[in-house]
């Protein structure tokens, strides 16, 4: 699986090569038992609305709060990830603990991703109620929990996407541009 866009003909020495996250949670996927799609949905979706350079750091782990906590630190600290996005782990089973890896890790939640993502979430399924995602900030990282479900990724990502490159600016993160056929970003003053 090809992840990430790395075409170093096109970088400049003034735009830094951004570094994304995916990270999968799920016990059966971490085990081999069945084929990830969530991640890989994640990958298609990006390929599509970034149009600068970037690259990928792509990890599965099983279910679990500290399993989480574990590779967001990983994923932040020391692969230096802008943007993590996490998918999996966010419903109500009693193994689903992304929310709570996520929250025991960031400086700082940003509720309004989750919101956002439940309000759009529940124009395609009624169980969007159970969703409990949510987002926020470790150091110069935005960590976003995803749902695990390839549709519900994408309709999320359409959703909340037109705010990260600005929420990466004002953190200090690396920056991203998007492909503006796809999304429009959130400038302000633009």
């Amino acid at each position: 699986m090809s992840l990430g866009r790395d075409n170093p003909t096109n970088l400049t020495e003034s735009k830094p090569l951004a570094r994304i996250g995916i990270l999968v949670v799920s016990d059966r996927a971490s085990q081999g038992l069945y084929d990830d799609k969530s991640g890989k949905a994640i990958n298609s979706f990006l390929g599509k609305v970034i149009r600068s350079n970037w690259i990928v750091i792509f990890k599965i782990i099983p279910d679990g709060a500290e399993s989480v906590a574990n590779a967001l630190i990983e994923l932040s600290d020391r692969e230096g990830c802008d943007l993590v996005l996490t998918t999996g782990g966010t419903g109500p089973a009693p193994r689903d603990l992304t929310p709570e890896g996520t929250r025991m890790v960031i400086g700082r939640e940003l509720i309004g991703f989750g919101e956002l993502m439940r309000r759009v979430s529940l124009d395609q399924v009624p169980t969007a109620i159970l969703s409990r995602q949510t987002a926020g900030t470790r150091n110069h990282s935005l960590i976003v929990n995803l749902p695990g479900r390839p549709e519900a990724i994408d309709v999320c990502l359409n959703a909340i996407f037109p705010a990260i490159p600005y929420c990466l600016e004002l953190i200090g993160a690396r920056p991203i541009e998007v492909n503006s056929d796809v999304c429009i970003a959130f400038q302000p003053g633009a």
